[in-house]
């Protein structure tokens, strides 16, 4: 992401009393997975993602402060693929919900933006604890119109964009591609194992940096006018 990812602050590369002298920041929490992307795509895809939208959006404010990512979320559909870890949901929020409780003597607010489909009902549920705890906590799932599901044009454009070595270009390879409402049932008994030989479920073909950074900006826009809303400049 070159030199202008450093323009962002970022909670990892400030000392304690740096941090302490933040007037009022709002915590960005960058919330990913490490699962299976296809035989083209590396495990970190939803990672590398959330992070950049992370990036973008503290760039356009200067009370956001980007986390450290939770780099292994709830992939539990993803197993049986090599390389896939899961924490599962009930743990991935207790964690958000530690972080949250702990972010409140430095941060008047926590923002997760998660690139991973599978994170919503963790988060969902941290979000309702931090609720009656009296914290604030905003979720924010990216959305990108026209995507594919899994691993296919959407998300190999996006990771051409950010980091085309992360991509292997000769293993791309299309998956299944009927639409999400055709697979639910089988998604939900097996996981895409059970519709996917490959773990793809799109195809890759055509992707494009250019694509990417077309679609990274308008989600960042989106999630930008989210957060706004929740939170005004």
């Amino acid at each position: 992401m070159g030199e202008s990812a450093r323009t962002a602050r970022r909670l990892s590369e400030a000392t304690s009393p740096e941090a302490g002298a933040w007037d009022g920041p709002i915590l960005l929490l960058p919330v990913g997975s490490t699962e299976q992307h296809g035989p083209h795509l590396a495990l970190s895809t939803d990672t590398v993602v959330a992070e950049e939208l992370c990036r973008r959006l503290a760039e356009r404010r200067t009370d956001l402060i980007v986390a450290p990512a939770l780099a292994i979320g709830a992939s539990g559909e993803h197993a049986g693929f090599p390389g896939t870890l899961s924490i599962g949901t009930a743990v991935l929020a207790d964690v958000v919900v530690e972080i949250v409780r702990s972010s409140r003597t430095t941060f008047r607010a926590v923002v997760a933006v998660s690139g991973h489909g599978g994170n919503a009902e963790a988060l969902r549920r941290a979000a309702e604890t931090a609720e009656a705890e009296g914290d604030d906590l905003l979720v924010l799932l990216p959305t990108f119109p026209g995507a594919d599901a899994h691993a296919g044009r959407t998300e190999t454009s996006m990771l051409l964009a950010l980091d085309p070595s992360l991509v292997r270009k000769d293993e791309a390879m299309a998956g299944n591609t009927a639409p999400l409402s055709e697979l639910a049932a089988d998604l939900r008994s097996g996981g895409v194992a059970a519709v996917s030989a490959n773990g793809v479920l799109g195809d890759p073909t055509g992707a494009s940096a250019h694509e990417g950074e077309v679609l990274l900006a308008g989600a960042a826009d989106r999630l930008s006018a989210q957060l706004d809303g929740r939170h005004p400049r």
